[in-house]
């Protein structure tokens, strides 16, 4: 499963490349959970900054 998170962390910054795509074979279930987990992060971690800065500014 951390093969799948790095695979789609990499491909979230598309530096991804050739022979880590072939050196590990991943399934696309695999990628599909680790794509919703990290997706689901970055939306958290988006919504903890905004609610951060709007409180930070008195409202």
């Amino acid at each position: 499963m951390i093969a799948a998170i790095k695979a789609v962390l990499a491909a979230f910054f598309g530096v991804r490349g050739r022979d880590n795509a072939e050196k590990h074979k991943l399934k696309p279930g695999q990628i599909i959970a680790a794509g919703l987990i990290c997706a689901l992060v970055l939306v958290l971690l988006v919504l903890l900054l905004v609610r951060t800065l709007v409180s930070s500014q008195g409202g």
